[in-house]
This record gives structure tokens, sequence and C-alpha cells, in this order.
């Protein structure tokens, strides 16, 4: 089974692309989104994590005060550095297991924002970055998540840049508007198939 990483600069479309080859039933592994879910059923994760921001990182009812860490963590890069080193070694075990569970397929994919900087890149066998213009990726990212442009660009001084990120690449899709993505997902899909 091949291992196959997606990744992306903020507001590139990695997950927009992911459903895509999800439709074409290939399992997605969404590091992101099992990272989010770890840090609240995980009590090794959840004590970690309070060390580092304090008892009022969770609320009351257990779920993760997410705008409390995300405001500390990407204005203070030794937090977010004692976060990762918390959260990337349990994400990648998690992983793995899931990895048995689907090793029948021909391959499957792994979503990750932070797959080069987390080293998560070890996990894969080939890595597709999804690349979009700079202003496109600011403006997704303001829609989608209600922040501010500053606070993008804050969250962007914390990735690698996107030519960074495609000179680690084996494969580029385009998400510019421009270019149609399905046939960019076809192509590849139809090349890990084989």
């Amino acid at each position: 089974m091949k291992k196959i990483g997606i990744t992306g600069c903020i507001g590139s479309g990695k997950s927009t692309v992911s459903k895509i080859f999800a439709q074409l039933g290939i399992p997605v592994y969404d590091a992101d989104s099992n990272a989010k879910a770890l840090m609240i059923s995980s009590s090794e994760i959840v004590s970690g994590v309070k060390k580092i921001f304090g008892d009022e990182s969770y609320h009351q009812d257990g779920t993760l005060n997410r705008k409390l860490i995300s405001e500390r963590a990407f204005h203070q890069k030794e937090l977010l550095q004692q976060l990762n080193a918390i959260v990337h070694p349990a994400v990648s075990k998690h992983f793995d297991e899931w990895c048995t569970i689907n090793s029948l397929m021909p391959y499957i994919l792994k979503e990750a924002a932070l797959m080069f900087e987390s080293d998560s890149c070890k996990q894969v066998d080939q890595i597709i970055v999804v690349t979009a213009p700079e202003e496109l990726r600011i403006a997704r990212a303001m829609k989608r998540d209600n922040i501010s442009h500053s606070a993008v660009i804050s969250r962007m001084q914390n990735q690698f840049s996107e030519e960074e990120k495609l000179s680690r690449a084996d494969f580029e899709i385009k998400n510019n508007e421009e270019e149609l993505l399905i046939p960019q997902v076809l192509k590849l899909h139809q090349q890990f198939s084989s």
C-alpha cells in the first residue's frame, strides 16, 4: 500500500482536494482533525496541554478552548513547539494504527498542514502539495475561519513557505481557480492506483 501525503499552506484548498480523492473511494487520514480529537480523548495529551496553557485551556464540559490555545500558541513560538511535541507523536502513532486498518487499499492519503514542519513526511512515500496564489489563500482562510488578515499572516509564519513545500514535494495540484481540480486529481489517482 502506497502512503501519499497531501499538504499545502493555509487556505490552499488541501481539504477540498482530499474530498475529491475520498469521492474516488480513497481513505483519507485528516491529521489536523484527528489531532483535535486526540486533544480531547487522550488523558496524556489533556494533562500535557494543561501544563503548557493552564486549566483554562479546556472548557468545563471538557472541550478544547481553541481560541485561547491558538491565540497563545501562534504568538509564542516556544508554546507552539511544546504543544507540537505532545500532539505530533500521538497523531503519528494513531496514523500507523489507521494504516493497518486500511492496508488492503492500493493507496491512502494523509492530509496534514504541517507535514514537513512536523516531520510526518517521513511516514509517507510521496507528497502532493496543493498550491494557490498567496492573496487567494489569505482570502479563503479569512472567510473560512472568520479571522483577520493579520491573524492569517501570523499563522502563515508558523508554516514553511509555498516555495519551500514545493521544493520538497513529488507532485503539485494547482488550486488557483483557473485550472480544474478534478482532472489533476484523476491523473494522480490513476498513477497511484497502478
